[in-house]
């Protein structure tokens, strides 16, 4: 599947399967600044807004959230030469932006007093009392050379069988439709990601997601219910409920939302278990006239996960 014409969508999505971590793995080529995080990996976009400890960045694929801590430095898109040639020259408003974050990210205690982003949504930032001591010049080149990438993970056990899902990594098991392709590079493009499989035209999806987590199942479900609303225009939760999954417990949530030009109908759902935690997504168009039939597709599937695998 073609990730440059992936819709903006699947990409939200990345701020979502995890519980307040994400990894950037797209990179665009148009000029931007360049945020190099700890992992190794590399985002280019404009950093428009700062919140609790979140950068919001504006990407050719959409918006994402990345943490303080995750980063390792930050490049403004206007080089230090180009920024040196004429003295009283101002820098872009996104350089700016970049520069003030990278102040951010090298000064813990800096906060700025508001977001980058005005109330109006102009991406001039707003200046911040609190600074790094570091002059600007130098942060416009990175402290150190990234790390090297790390080596790709071992392909996650999993097999098809007739019309049902098997998952031998993390053992577990479930419903999938017959019209369902898996999506050979979830893992890649979507961190954290188990499987993601749906329909060819990706009109209807369903992505699960796993992370180890400490914290317990209902603050660390709402955290990423409520990242919902950063992914979808006009999002609306329709229902929440506790219920069990595979014998386990899990906490499930009923939403509609705009995203790609689309109205979407969905349905979240987090598991816990032993300190493991599973976040199954399922979402398909609401404007058409299969939504009830693929609505009842992805509920079969969520109801039919089973974590008793051996």
């Amino acid at each position: 599947m073609n990730t440059a014409r992936r819709p903006q969508l699947i990409l939200g999505l990345a701020a979502l399967l995890s519980v307040g971590v994400f990894a950037g793995i797209f990179q665009t080529t148009a000029r931007a600044d360049e945020i190099h995080l700890k992992d190794g990996k590399r985002l280019h976009g404009v950093i428009v807004a700062y919140e609790d400890n979140m950068f919001k960045v504006k990407t050719d694929f959409g918006y994402v959230l990345v943490e303080k801590d995750k980063i390792a430095s930050i490049i403004p898109d206007t080089p230090a030469e180009e920024a040196g040639m004429n003295g009283a020259a101002k820098p872009a408003a996104k350089s700016e932006s970049a520069a003030k974050a990278s102040a951010i990210v090298n000064n813990s205690a800096a906060r700025p007093e508001i977001p980058l982003t005005t109330a109006k949504g102009d991406v001039t930032p707003p200046p911040i009392k609190a600074v790094s001591a570091t002059p600007k010049t130098a942060l416009a080149t990175p402290v150190a050379p990234p790390p090297p990438p790390k080596e790709e993970p071992p392909p996650i056990r999993e097999e098809i069988q007739g019309n049902l899902y098997l998952n031998h990594e993390f053992l577990f098991r479930m419903y999938k439709a017959p019209s369902w392709q898996i999506i050979a590079d979830a893992g890649q493009n979507l961190p954290n990601a188990i499987v993601a499989m749906g329909t060819s035209n990706e009109s209807t999806l369903l992505v699960i997601g796993h992370e180890k987590s400490k914290s317990a199942l209902e603050p660390s479900a709402q955290e990423v219910a409520n990242k919902l609303s950063q992914v979808y225009d006009n999002y609306r939760l329709i229902s929440e409920r506790k219920t069990v999954l595979g014998g386990l417990p899990a906490l499930e949530y009923k939403y509609r939302g705009m995203a790609d030009g689309h109205d979407w109908s969905g349905t979240l759902a987090v598991v816990a278990r032993n300190g493991d935690l599973f976040t199954v997504l399922g979402m398909t168009y609401a404007d058409t006239d299969l939504i009830q039939i693929q609505e009842n597709v992805i509920a079969r599937a969520i109801s039919s996960i089973d974590f008793n695998v051996k």
